[in-house]
């Protein structure tokens, strides 16, 4: 099946060439799709069904241009991964802490234009944060935006040019907030006597603002099948398990944190007080193992879907996030509308979730659902994931907290922001893409 191969695959090298292209398009009405690492699991960089359509690969727009260690901030092009750009820091002693389970694949670009969000972002912040100013190559020019730490100048315009996927430009250059290398680090394991609890503790934990740099709480399910792939086994369960039932926790609900500081003193004192909190939700240590399997195994989750699928199982993921005092009912209803989607007399999903991103007002839900797979089961979860995006919105959800629009959210993104939410994107597109050749289909649906 050709139907979805681009006409041409281009690699342009600067910004100004970029922009060339883009006006060669416009001239022509040739759809353009930019492509990074490749990752969007939500349809951002499928190619769009008219009969012409290009891909601008940006893996030649992939070095460092400067870093200016006086002021913390590194200028880089878009194609650069976080693998390679980490190394580089990590030899100046600087990095960006920002490893969304992606990294090993995606592309800086790629962060900023999807909004993204790494498993270190309850201590070190989403992208959005992370991100000074970026340089856009747009159908009508050339678009820059932000260039110092805050500013009252009107709206912030960067906001516009951070998670718009393509649809109004191509980003071709980036600064980034960079932070010094932590000196010392403690990854560590514990569990709660249930998600609701374990939900209070991380709750206190982030209003009181002693989160660990990354924090992540498994429901009971994901907790169970934690556990089983990678806990303890034989005589070593059997003590594990009468370990916790001493101290009054039976199932529970696992939590991981990982800790990075710039001082063994600092990360004493604040894990310490953070347990002084944490004990107070009945939640019980683990110790430091649980922890570093975790920080061992923590991008092999799309290898493991891919043995998964080359088995003959359906596994995909949805993701959503919301407010604390909503947070309890949205996971029921969110795991309840999976399960009712997918169940039937030759069916039994596995629908599990857990928290990884914590902020003083709420929190992310991450779901996973495994199922057998067979014929048909493409064509199930399409209508599945179709029901549970829309049981998130009335439940107080949003339709994605990291994993963007693209084309497979767009329908579901206007009953979040609204018609007047709505307007402003088109007028926005408009403007910066008045033959509409960006990326097609993302944000915006093209019946629109």
């Amino acid at each position: 099946d050709t139907s979805t191969v681009p006409a041409a695959v281009l690699q342009p090298t600067s910004h100004d060439q970029v922009l060339e292209v883009l006006r060669i398009c416009v001239e022509h009405r040739i759809s353009v799709v930019p492509y990074g690492g490749g990752t969007s699991v939500v349809g951002g960089v499928t190619r769009p069904t008219e009969p012409i359509g290009i891909v601008i690969s940006l893996d030649k727009l992939s070095a460092l241009v400067s870093l200016d260690e006086v002021s913390g901030l590194v200028r880089v092009q878009p194609g650069m991964t976080g693998p390679v750009l980490e190394r580089l820091l990590g030899a100046r002693g600087f990095t960006l802490g920002h490893l969304p389970q992606s990294w090993e694949r995606a592309s800086i670009g790629g962060y900023a234009a999807t909004r993204s969000a790494g498993q270190a972002s309850s201590g070190f912040g989403r992208i959005d944060d992370m991100i000074e100013s970026v340089t856009l190559a747009t159908p009508i020019g050339t678009w820059s935006a932000g260039r110092v730490p805050a500013s009252a100048a009107g709206p912030n315009l960067m906001q516009l040019a951070l998670g718009s996927e393509g649809a109004f430009g191509i980003i071709t250059e980036i600064t980034l907030r960079v932070r010094r290398l932590a000196i010392a680090r403690r990854y560590e394991g514990a569990i709660a006597p249930c998600f609701e609890a374990g939900i209070d503790a991380c709750r206190e934990l982030a209003q009181l603002g002693l989160t660990s740099a990354v924090i992540r709480l498994s429901d009971e399910a994901e907790t169970v099948a934690t556990l089983a792939m990678s806990g303890p086994v034989g005589l070593k369960r059997k003590i594990f398990d009468r370990y916790l039932a001493a101290r009054g926790v039976g199932q529970g609900a696992l939590l991981i944190m990982g800790w990075e500081e710039h001082s063994e003193a600092i990360l004493t004192a604040r894990r310490d007080a953070a347990w002084a909190v944490l004990k107070k939700f009945g939640v019980v240590a683990l110790g430091k193992g649980v922890g570093a399997t975790w920080e061992h195994g923590r991008f092999s989750g799309p290898y493991l879907r891919d043995t998964l699928l080359d088995s003959g199982y359906l596994v995909e993921t949805f993701e959503t996030a919301t407010s604390w005092a909503e947070l309890p009912n949205l996971h029921e209803v969110a795991r309840r509308a999976a399960l009712a989607a997918l169940v039937d007399p030759e069916h039994t999903p596995y629908v599990m979730s857990h928290i990884s991103h914590v902020y003083e007002t709420g929190a992310s839900l991450y779901f996973t659902v495994i199922d057998s797979g067979g014929a048909g089961s493409i064509k199930r979860w399409v209508a599945a994931k179709a029901a549970i995006s829309s049981a998130l919105h009335p439940a107080g959800g949003t339709i994605t907290h990291h994993h963007a629009i693209g084309r497979e959210h767009a329908p579901w993104l206007g009953a979040e922001i609204g018609p007047v939410g709505m307007g402003l994107l088109r007028a926005i597109k408009s403007e910066l893409d008045p033959t509409g050749i960006m990326n097609p289909g993302v944000l915006i649906p093209v019946a629109e």
